[in-house]
């Protein structure tokens, strides 16, 4: 056969192959026998046996074959992938849908916002979708030019793990992605799972071989997607559904998560056939108890039911807090309950210096597995429970996945039983525990100083946005810390080259590197050191603001809580927190330290704090710049107290328009909203 025909032909099954594999796994339908399809996949696989030169990474024959890894790299995610927070009941899913009514309600309201309103919540309606909650494992797939090109775990939602070779032979995710207008780079999340059945056909096999069994569907899912051999993942038929979209570059979606997730499944990508769209937290709570009655009858296993807001403008105005978003929640189904006696109760310090009380229990099995530690959360759960030391309990596996105390059987509570109290001192460090604005979380104050908050405030200190010391990874401080060189902050600046070449990749250029980068950031500035420090609720902008209100450091250590909150934008909860940091003894050694090693900045003119030129003002910023990025823009807009938004409404002021500005340009002016061009934009941040 002539080379050109080759190549054609290749190609042709190629097509024919693809289009199949998405009639089958994202459509659900059949247009030709089995026999049929095996007979195309053979020629396909004959043709480039004979012609290895023409492989394709995107043929559909290469879904196995790499070579086993030795380890996973680290990914880094481009944007976050977030947890979701979780109802229980009825009421805690209408107190959720009320709370995202309170973020929207404007306190100005004019007459093209109420209409704009009036249409994404009709009849005072917000409008969800509604999705299965599958137990398997989040994953993060990127797409180039629309071929994969990446697969990582979440890990803890900002890195994850490199399992590109994994779920290339994950049948139902499509190497190329199909039809067109999907973006240049475009990265999708999904929920990775293994079905029933297949759970049930993998532990037989195991129990043949006289191997070790998974506990559940979501264990077997796990462990098959992070094996070293690709050619195991292959074999335990691992399934996909995408639920979201995340960083999009080089290209549009919809305003709708609902119509997002069409485009996802237009291009190949397999989305849960389940999905709803409902009006109002009524619609949430029939989707969530139909899809529970139907529960064992899916193929897959699930543990709720997630809710989504279903305008992406909406979901911006509502926001996120910490790391999960506020317009999405997870409405668990019902968990497994035992009883088991508590042994004790220890207290553990977390990375922000919260003091938790953990419930030691006597080993139970519940929900598949062996339950030993549960949490508490805080002694007014501990009040609420009537909890003691030596108790009964039922513990419940909220959510199928953390253990609760969620019930003291009284009735059998011994003679010593014991009650429980929270240390008046940090058991790490012996510093004063404080109780929070509203009394329930108590903290150790010592944030500089403690060992369980040792390596989080290193990492900050070092961080870009504060002290900037480049090349100090978080990697290199756990190797630091776990040496027991760095007792606190302080002693980045004690550390000595030869220290530095004992580490795990490090010689003696990089220790050298490593020694002039400290050294070159104790020239800093007070803001800066400031917001290093890592009082709670302190950020870049307080940390300005403190900076100019009191204009040295020794004046911010004076002030007391009622002059702290003359500072703008301080109220009482954080002049609380900056009075009590900068009281405690240990962090006040650890700052006398830092001085002490050399830290100082240029002096500072007290002003008054001013409001920024574009503060009221939101921004939409498309296409191409020429005199600066478009990331240059956007922080240009926020540090002059303006608001980027991702996508054109009648609430945007002004629409930044570079090159090739695309679908964002002709929204603005359908809109009437004012466009402007970089020079026109330069002028205006001078001028106002």
């Amino acid at each position: 056969m002539p080379a050109d025909s080759v190549k054609e032909r290749i190609a042709e099954l190629r097509q024919q192959i693809d289009h199949h594999n998405y009639l089958y796994y994202i459509d659900d339908q059949i247009e030709i026998p089995d026999a049929e399809y095996d007979r195309l996949m053979r020629e396909l696989q004959d043709l480039e046996q004979q012609y290895p030169q023409l492989i394709s990474p995107e043929s559909p024959t290469q879904r196995v074959g790499a070579t086993p890894l030795t380890a996973f790299s680290e990914v880094q995610h481009q944007q976050p992938m977030l947890s979701l927070g979780n109802v229980f009941t009825e009421q805690e899913l209408i107190d959720f849908d009320q709370r995202v009514r309170e973020r929207l309600a404007p306190k100005k309201t004019t007459q093209s916002e109420t209409s704009s309103q009036q249409e994404e919540q009709p009849d005072g309606l917000l409008e969800y979708v509604c999705e299965p909650k599958l137990d398997g494992v989040a994953v993060s797939l990127l797409y180039e030019g629309g071929k994969l090109i990446r697969g990582a775990t979440r890990g803890d939602g900002s890195k994850g793990e490199d399992i590109t070779q994994n779920v290339r032979t994950i049948s139902t995710i499509p190497l190329q992605l199909h039809g067109e207008g999907y973006p240049e780079r475009l990265e999708v999340r999904g929920e990775l799972f293994i079905s029933k059945a297949t759970f049930e056909s993998i532990n037989e096999d195991a129990l043949k071989q006289d191997q070790k069994t998974f506990v559940n569907p979501r264990n077997a899912a796990s462990g098959s997607l992070r094996q070293l051999d690709p050619k195991i993942t292959a074999k335990r038929n691992l399934e996909i559904y995408v639920y979201a979209a995340g960083w999009v570059e080089g290209g549009e979606l919809a305003d709708t998560h609902h119509e997002r997730l069409k485009q996802l499944h237009q291009w190949g990508l397999r989305t849960n056939p389940e999905i709803k769209k409902v009006q109002g937290a009524a619609e949430c709570q029939v989707y969530y108890e139909k899809i529970g009655a139907k529960r064992d009858d899916l193929p897959y296993e699930i543990d709720g039911v997630v809710y989504k807001l279903n305008s992406i403008e909406l979901q911006e105005q509502v926001g996120f807090i910490s790391r999960a978003p506020r317009w999405a929640t997870a409405h668990k189904f019902p968990a497994q309950e035992e009883l088991t006696p508590l042994l004790d109760v220890e207290f553990q310090v977390g990375r922000t210096g919260a003091v938790t009380p953990v419930a030691r229990l006597e080993p139970v099995f519940v929900g598949g597995v062996t339950i030993s530690n549960a949490t508490l959360h805080n002694m007014d759960e501990i009040k609420r429970l009537d909890l003691h030391i030596g108790d009964h309990v039922i513990v419940r596996r909220a959510g199928d996945v953390i253990p609760k105390v969620v019930q003291v059987v009284t009735d059998r509570r011994p003679a010593n039983a014991t009650e429980i109290t929270m240390p008046n001192l940090c058991p790490v460090c012996e510093s004063e525990v404080l109780q929070d604005e509203e009394g329930i979380i108590f903290r150790c104050n010592a944030g500089l100083y403690c060992a369980a908050q040792r390596k989080e405030s290193i990492k900050h200190f070092a961080s870009r946005k504060a002290l900037d010391i480049q090349g100090l990874g978080d990697k290199i401080v756990e190797q630091l810390c776990a040496l027991g060189l760095l007792e606190s902050i302080a002693d980045l600046y004690q550390l000595r080259r030869e220290q530095l070449i004992e580490l795990d990749g490090f010689g003696e250029k990089s220790a050298n590197k490593l020694i002039a980068a400290i050294e070159a950031s104790k020239q800093t500035t007070l803001p800066k050191f400031i917001f290093g420090l890592g009082i709670r609720e302190v950020g870049e902008t307080t940390a300005k603001q403190l900076a100019n209100q009191f204009g040295s450091l020794d004046e911010i250590q004076k002030a007391d809580q009622d002059s702290l909150e003359q500072t703008p934008e301080i109220g009482p909860i954080v002049a609380a927190h900056i009075s009590h940091f900068f009281h405690d003894s240990h962090n006040r050694a650890v700052i006398e330290a830092l001085l002490a090693a050399g830290i100082v900045w240029p002096k500072i003119e007290v002003s008054p704090v001013t409001e920024g030129v574009f503060s009221g003002l939101v921004f939409v910023v498309t296409g191409k710049l020429e005199q600066m990025s478009r990331e240059d823009a956007k922080h240009k807009i926020e540090s002059l107290d303006g608001k980027v938004s991702s996508s054109v409404s009648a609430k945007t002021d002004y629409l930044l328009a570079g090159e090739k500005a695309g679908s964002k340009l002709a929204k603005a002016q359908t809109l009437g909203v004012k466009i402007i061009d970089e020079q026109q934009f330069i002028e205006l941040a001078d001028s106002l």
